[in-house]
């Protein structure tokens, strides 16, 4: 039977070579990355220094309000 025989292919070898799994998919930061990663980080320090929550909530704000008014993308920063 012609096309039957699988001896020694494996899974790779056998998907099409222009496919892109998952795992090789580069990940990029946009803007739209920021916020949330700014706030993971914000409660963390939270959780870790609560004393320190004025301080993390107040520039918490500050970098949203900055980043909201598209002060970084004037400044070619990220």
């Amino acid at each position: 039977m012609p096309g039957a025989s699988l001896c020694c292919y494996s899974p790779a070898a056998r998907r099409a070579p222009n496919r892109i799994t998952a795992s090789e998919i580069p990940m990029t930061i946009t803007a739209a990355h920021i916020q949330p990663i700014v706030a993971l980080i914000a409660g963390v320090l939270i959780l870790i220094m609560p004393r320190l929550l004025n301080f993390i909530v107040a520039i918490y704000l500050i970098f949203i309000g900055l980043v909201g008014l598209g002060v970084f993308k004037m400044l070619k920063i990220g």
